[in-house]
């Protein structure tokens, strides 16, 4: 008997089921898996969280935060989790991860800072804030510090440019007198002298360990922020009685009303004023003493510089006329050792934000509510983005750079909108060092003293 058409069907009924069997069990196989898989948390990035309660405060104050941050990244890598301040903490020293947090996904973090540096500002500053809240105050920062009035500015800033290297007057005091002058308009002499006095004390406490001991800077931090509120509180009142129209930030404060009108309280303006004037001041202030220092050790782009500017200086009949808007456009060579100034001394080291959420990032989790801090200045000492980085080299800046690798007022919707003044500030400073002095050393020192900030350039 032939058994041949009766077994086919049975072979083929037979393979189906083991095919069917097999797919079942892979698809079984790839489920466990997935389910593994998600209830897989990804781990905490790599470090020390140091002590209970203080962390690694200490260490961060007992050396340069530089030395502190590059040991660490070197340590560990480009993220690295650690505890200071009071707060643990997510560094990021490279240009995707510095893109993540400020840009690409800026909506997952939100502006912070340690509450002993916001008590020192104002808790209304802008650049503590997000959202409409933001928007709208950065729109009045920009509108204040907009091209148009700069181009208004240039004269302004060269005499008080002029009047500080007639006395040879710090820089402090000069980056102070410009964005004094960039809030205020012309302000009279006596509030000046107030604001500079009060500010100073709040300056140098503003990095001192926060502690409320008497005698502490950090308190008599405290008692000089109070009476600048006071100071200010008084300029305000006699702007308002006045009705000056100008064009100034104060101006533009006075003058802001949201949807529904209403305008900001005397401690909201006091805030922003606060904030904006730390930002430009001490910042400003290094970078122009860097410059000079690098200037200094390159004797040949020295030169360069000095042909730049005495051309400008000579078209101007040796300084009769007024140095214009145009020509600080045109000033090439210079433009790039501010540039590169601004990348090896990295005045800003970083910035902080907070995770308003559960994040992962390259497999590591940033857990919500801790701090998550880009290091630009590691960004900027990369070899990998900048050969030999420690060498002084504006030639860098000839061609294009790989994107998020010098963001030395920051990046995103809170890059720092007083970066043009800053530049404008530095490039007259420089035309006229170059034009009028020579340079001479005058101490065997080749370390420029620096004050370490955090990021405020993220209004």
């Amino acid at each position: 008997m032939d058994k041949g058409p009766f077994l086919a069907p049975v072979l083929i009924f037979l393979l189906t089921l083991l095919t069917c069997a097999i797919t079942l069990l892979s698809c079984l196989s790839h489920s466990n898996k997935r389910r593994k898989q998600q209830g897989k948390k990804p781990k905490l990035p790599p470090g020390s969280m140091g002590w209970p309660s203080i962390g690694e405060t200490l260490q961060l104050y007992s050396q340069h935060p530089n030395v502190f941050l590059s040991t660490r990244h070197k340590r560990y890598g480009e993220i690295f989790k650690t505890h200071i301040l009071g707060c643990p903490c997510v560094m990021l020293a490279s240009p995707e991860a510095a893109r993540f947090v400020l840009v690409t996904q800026a909506h997952l973090f939100k502006p912070t800072y340690p509450k002993s540096k916001e008590n020192l500002i104002g808790p209304s500053a802008l650049f503590f804030h997000g959202g409409e809240y933001h928007k709208r105050l950065r729109k009045l920062v920009q509108a204040s510090l907009c091209p148009e009035v700069l181009r208004g500015l240039v004269v302004d800033i060269e005499a008080l440019t002029l009047s500080a290297l007639s006395s040879w007057a710090d820089h402090g005091r000069l980056s102070f007198e410009v964005g004094i002058m960039a809030i205020f308009g012309h302000l009279e002499s006596h509030y000046k002298e107030e604001l500079q006095k009060n500010y100073t004390i709040v300056e140098r406490g503003y990095n001192s360990f926060p502690t409320n001991l008497p005698g502490a800077r950090y308190r008599k931090a405290l008692k000089a922020r109070k009476r600048l509120s006071e100071i200010l509180s008084n300029i305000t009142r006699e702007r308002k009685e006045k009705k000056l129209l100008e064009r100034d930030l104060l101006s533009c404060l006075l003058n802001y009303k949201d949807d529904k009108g209403d305008v900001l309280t005397e401690d909201q303006i006091a805030d922003n004023i606060i904030g904006v004037l730390f930002a430009a001041q001490d910042t400003t202030a290094s970078a122009m003493t860097w410059i000079i220092k690098y200037l200094h050790d390159s004797p040949k782009l020295l030169e360069a510089v000095k042909a730049e500017q005495k051309a400008i200086y000579q078209s101007n009949g040796n300084g009769k006329s007024h140095l214009t808007w145009y020509q600080t456009r045109k000033m090439p060579v210079t433009y790039k050792v501010i540039l590169e100034s601004l990348r090896l001394a990295t005045i800003i080291s970083f910035t902080f934000r907070e995770a308003v959420a559960d994040v992962e990032y390259k497999g590591y989790l940033i857990p919500k509510g801790w701090k998550v801090m880009p290091l630009f200045r590691n960004i900027h000492h990369n070899p990998e983005f900048f050969p030999n980085p420690q060498k002084f080299d504006p030639t860098r800046f000839q061609g294009t750079l790989r994107p998020n690798t010098f963001m030395p007022f920051g990046s995103g919707v809170h890059a720092c909108p007083g970066n043009d003044l800053a530049k404008l500030e530095m490039l007259i400073l420089v035309h006229h060092l170059a034009s009028l002095f020579r340079y001479v050393l005058i101490t065997s020192n080749h370390v420029v003293p620096k004050r370490q900030k955090f990021q405020f350039s993220n209004t």
